[in-house]
């Protein structure tokens, strides 16, 4: 079984010469991330680089995903297009999230808590303040607008734990 705990970060590394925009997007994150961290004196010159670099990966790729985004290790996103996440929303290790997703701000307040190793379907929409549990599925379309337990699959709108 894949950690929730433990992120596997060769998930995320993009195969030599292959066309993964999605990794390619992770990848330019995680070197924004770092350079924020560990700032040296080529910083400042190296920093402008990997914004250019994640504006073109984000139109390519067709996601919004913000450079300041709290996301665990091992993310995948095969088909990145259309997904959204909130940059204050958290995001566990391992997770997988489909196309045209959304992570955001919803009735509840607060922002959603994923936990990891956490599937997401095509299409859900996770709002609030909400928390989904270690190795749960969300459906696709789902709408999530409440607590889901880890382990569960959770699908419909509103979702509910199947």
């Amino acid at each position: 079984m894949i950690s929730s705990t433990e992120a596997d970060w060769k998930r995320e590394t993009p195969v030599s010469g292959g066309y993964e925009p999605g990794k390619k997007l992770l990848a330019v994150i995680r070197r924004y991330q770092h350079i924020k961290t560990n700032r040296t004196l080529l910083s400042g010159i190296v920093k402008p680089i990997v914004v250019f670099q994640y504006r073109f990966w984000s139109a390519i790729s067709g996601a919004d995903i913000p450079l300041n985004s709290k996301i665990g290790g091992g993310l995948l996103i095969p088909h990145p297009n259309g997904i959204v996440i909130h940059p204050d929303a958290q995001i566990g290790p391992n997770c997988l999230i489909f196309q045209q997703v959304t992570i955001g701000a919803g009735s509840k307040p607060g922002l959603p808590i994923i936990e990891g190793h956490v599937d997401i379907g095509a299409g859900a929409k996770i709002l609030g303040g909400i928390r989904i549990g270690a190795h749960a599925r969300i459906g696709a379309n789902a709408v999530v607008l409440n607590d889901i337990p880890g382990g569960a699959t959770a699908a419909g709108i509103p979702a509910v734990v199947k």
